[in-house]
C-alpha cells in the first residue's frame, strides 16, 4: 500500500538564509565573512532528521546592485554547505532572487512572491500546504499566507523590528532557528 504522505506530495521548511541562518552583515558575498548563527546548524540537522526537506530562498538585491554576482553568491552558498556539513546538516535545495525593484524593475521571484516556491515545488514534487516557511522579515513569511503553508519569524537579525507586526498579523514569533525547528518537529 503507498504511504499517502508521499502521495499528498512532500514537506519542506523555506529557511532565509541571512539574518535566519546566518549573520547578516549586509550583502554577504565573501565566503570568509560567512557565520552561522548560534543553534542554526543543530536546527537544520534536526529538520533534516526529522524528515524535512530543507531549502533556502533568499532575495539577492546585491546583485542587483553590482555589488557582487551570481558567482559569489555560489560562493557564499558553498561555504554555507561546507560549515552545515560538519554539524551533519544538509540544505535540499538553494533559490535566490538578483532583482531590486528599483533597480530591475518589477519580479515574480523576489520575497513576497512566490515563483521560486513555486519552482521549488515543481522540482522537489511538493505538497505547499505541508511546507513551513522561517525568516526574519515578514516578507520571508508572507509566500506562506499566499500558498496555504504555515510561517515563522524569527527574532534573529532584522526579525526583533518586525515582532510586533508579526505577531498583529497572527504570525508566530520564535527566538530563533532552533526554536522554530523544535515547534515545527513538534507538528507547528
Amino acid at each position: 500500500m503507498p504511504d499517502a504522505r508521499a502521495e499528498a506530495g512532500r514537506r519542506a521548511v523555506f529557511l532565509d538564509r541571512d539574518g535566519t541562518i546566518v549573520e547578516d552583515p549586509g550583502f554577504l558575498h565573501q565566503p570568509g565573512k560567512v557565520r552561522l548563527l548560534p543553534g542554526a546548524g543543530e536546527a537544520i540537522h534536526r529538520l533534516n532528521q526529522a524528515g524535512w526537506l530543507v531549502v533556502t530562498v533568499s532575495n539577492q538585491a546585491g546583485i542587483a546592485r553590482g555589488v557582487y554576482d551570481a558567482t559569489a553568491y555560489g560562493a557564499v552558498q558553498r561555504r554555507l554547505a561546507e560549515l552545515l556539513a560538519a554539524r551533519d546538516a544538509r540544505l535540499d535545495g538553494a533559490y535566490f532572487c538578483p532583482h531590486h525593484p528599483d533597480i530591475t524593475g518589477p519580479c515574480e521571484c523576489r520575497k513576497p512572491g512566490v515563483q521560486l516556491f513555486r519552482e521549488a515545488q515543481a522540482a522537489l514534487g511538493l505538497d505547499l500546504a505541508r511546507c513551513r516557511w522561517v525568516g526574519d522579515r515578514l516578507s520571508d513569511v508572507e509566500p506562506a499566507r499566499r500558498l496555504g503553508g504555515r510561517g515563522f519569524l524569527v527574532a534573529t537579525g532584522r526579525g526583533a523590528e518586525y515582532a510586533a507586526q508579526g505577531r498583529a498579523l497572527g504570525v508566530p514569533v520564535v527566538a530563533d532557528l532552533a526554536a522554530a525547528a523544535a515547534e515545527i518537529v513538534r507538528g507547528g
